[in-house]
């Protein structure tokens, strides 16, 4: 895969008074701010262009990162005017900055060891979302996941309730054909789901939310400031 789109749009209202005057995903965690860190990552993972969705604040993320040069990537602007279009709206404006090939999607308020190079170029079905042990603030879960595929509800017998991680790998096809608009992906991941076309596996190694302050903080004291 050589695309990816990094979700970046978001009003950030959690991080509240940090994000008043700068995008959560330009706030520094060990000496760089945390969308550049996905950039890095991507871009050892071949990827060689990269749409980047905004609006709180948006003018600040060509200032900050440029055309992407300095990485040796293209990085392309999807703005959204001052409103979010949250996660599927987004990626439906993203589309004609995006190829006809899965891509990767990442948020860009995590961090994580996730290894990009070893997504699946071609997900079985419409994606394949990448899954972690449930964090304390979200205990229940997202989806189930069993034989490498994801289900809603309890699944199979002996499926295990895993949390989204946010980062995943798409095919137009899972929204393409949706009204341009704000909506959220959850519910096309209900139809692939009901479908058997949603793919997922299991990451165990280091991952992170970095919501608010707090989280923030404690990122910072686990990687470095």
């Amino acid at each position: 895969m050589r695309h990816a789109l990094i979700l970046a749009a978001g009003l950030g209202e959690r991080m509240r008074p940090l994000t008043e005057r700068t995008p959560k995903p330009l706030l520094e965690v060990a000496g760089k701010p945390l969308i550049v860190h996905h950039i890095e990552k991507l871009v050892a993972a071949d990827v060689r262009y990269i749409v980047i969705n905004t609006s709180h604040l948006a003018d600040q993320f060509p200032d900050a990162l440029g055309d992407g040069s300095r990485w040796g990537v293209r990085i392309r602007y999807s703005y959204e005017g001052p409103t979010p279009l949250e996660t599927g709206g987004g990626m439906l404006a993203a589309l004609p900055l995006l190829g006809p090939e899965p891509f990767i999607v990442v948020s860009a308020d995590i961090w994580s060891e996730i290894d990009y190079a070893a997504l699946p170029r071609e997900p079985e079905g419409v994606a394949h979302l990448v899954m972690v042990p449930n964090p304390d603030f979200h205990p229940a879960g997202d989806f189930a996941l069993a034989a490498g595929r994801l289900f809603e509800g309890g699944g199979p017998h002996g499926a295990e309730r895993l949390t989204f991680g946010n980062v995943g790998v798409y095919r137009r096809e899972i929204v393409e054909n949706e009204a341009p608009g704000r909506f959220k992906l959850l519910p096309m991941y209900r139809k692939a789901m009901a479908e058997g076309r949603l793919a997922g596996e299991r990451f165990d190694g280091f991952w992170r939310n970095v919501g608010t302050p707090a989280q923030l903080d404690e990122l910072r004291g686990a990687v470095g400031r």
